[in-house]
């Protein structure tokens, strides 16, 4: 590479933090940074992370399934608002099988304090976990596919606009579920992975 005069794209130490405040009750970590999940929709994950694009901002919040690594929901965003939440729950609500009850973890962001986020929760059977403060590595594997999109799809590129941000943004998580090959998965991509797993 250094022949070539080749350099690879590095992680930035970047990184959207949203107002913690005291909104509502902060869960216990259930989670424990063991990533590992048995099946599909026993673990789930969350955050919210911040893309510059031509003098604006860009925020993505998606839902991690912990069994392969698949975003099984996601919202884009120009403001990280309550409205943003809403949309990617209600993705994650429409996929979830009817005897699903997983643990859904997040940080201690506002959102994830809201009386409304811890509402629509629990009508879903669903049990919240939070990082503890300040331990960004609680919530490692969603942190890490975070590095990994802004290395593969972000850093270094020029976008004309920021709607074709998202479009590409877009392409890349379908290209992420369904092509990325990944070791951990036995070289196949998340929704491979899955979809072997059931039929087995």
């Amino acid at each position: 590479m250094k022949k070539l005069g080749l350099k690879g794209k590095q992680r930035k130490n970047g990184k959207y933090h949203s107002y913690k405040g005291e909104v509502g009750k902060v869960a216990d970590n259930l989670l424990r940074r063991d990533f590992h999940a048995d099946k599909p929709f026993e673990k789930l994950t969350t955050d919210v992370t911040e893309f510059k694009v031509c003098n604006d901002r860009v925020y993505l919040s998606p839902v991690m399934d912990l069994y392969n690594r698949e975003i099984v929901s996601y919202s884009i965003s120009l403001s990280p608002n309550l409205w943003q939440i809403r949309e990617m729950l209600n993705g994650l609500f429409e996929k979830l099988p009817d005897d699903a009850r997983p643990v859904f973890h997040s940080d201690q962001g506002w959102q994830y304090q809201h009386a409304e986020y811890q509402r629509l929760l629990s009508e879903h059977n669903i049990t919240q976990s939070m990082s503890r403060k300040g331990n960004c590595m609680d919530n490692g594997a969603m942190e890490n596919f975070f590095g990994r999109l802004k290395v593969e799809m972000f850093y270094g590129e020029k976008f004309e606009s920021v709607n074709a941000f998202i479009d590409e943004l877009k392409e890349y998580i379908y290209y992420y579920n369904n092509d990325r090959i990944s070791t951990k998965l036995k070289g196949m991509s998340p929704v491979q992975f899955r979809t072997h797993s059931t039929v087995n």
